[in-house]
């Protein structure tokens, strides 16, 4: 597996704009796992995983790591080809495709308890918002760097990427990055029905 790849396909921005998909390579950039090993780790079938896994590893975003004999059948273990995907088609695509996450994650609030009304508009803003934050925290540099350490588990990739972030910032970035984050909230609970900022039973 790579620390880093570039992507220059157009179908890969629309192939992780499913969350199924995105979930499928989180898991497999922590480890190799088979198909039923997924379908279990997500509660779906393995026909609807290895219909997911066949279409990355058409982009060449899922690989076969190894084969195992087990009795008379063989098990395929899958990995994704890279610890970081860098996708480099442009940035209208990309704002296209980080809005629809964006509206995604929007439209799951109201079952953590919070009727956050998703709209283009606000995902828009909060896109550029997270722009801006990644750009203040050099994020991609420090995410491409770690990703790209030998010898190191990926979560621990993961934790000194944002450890590095904090202190790569000046105080002035950081200050930036405070408002910015501040304006995230401000943009959220502006999208909340007449009770805002209050959260619901659940």
């Amino acid at each position: 597996m790579k620390g880093l790849k570039v992507l220059t396909d157009p179908n890969s921005f629309q192939l992780l704009a499913d969350e199924t998909r995105r979930k499928i390579i989180y898991l497999l950039r922590a480890k190799e796992m088979t198909v039923s090993q997924i379908a279990a780790e997500l509660s779906l079938t393995p026909q609807a995983i290895y219909h997911h896994i066949r279409k990355m590893k058409e982009a060449d975003m899922v690989e076969v790591a190894r084969e195992e004999r087990i009795d008379h059948f063989i098990e395929t273990y899958y990995q994704a080809t890279a610890e970081v995907f860098h996708f480099s088609h442009g940035e209208q695509k990309h704002a296209v495709v980080a809005a629809e996450q964006t509206i995604e994650a929007l439209k799951v609030l109201p079952r953590l308890g919070f009727d956050v009304q998703a709209s283009e508009e606000i995902a828009k803003k909060l896109v550029a918002l997270e722009n801006k934050m990644s750009d203040l925290t050099h994020k991609q540099s420090f995410t491409d760097k770690a990703g790209a350490l030998d010898n190191v588990d990926f979560f621990a990739k993961q934790g000194a990427a944002e450890y590095a972030m904090m202190l790569g910032m000046s105080d002035k970035e950081f200050e930036e990055y405070c408002a910015a984050h501040h304006e995230v909230r401000k943009i959220l609970k502006s999208a909340l029905p007449a009770l805002k900022g209050r959260v619901k039973k659940i």
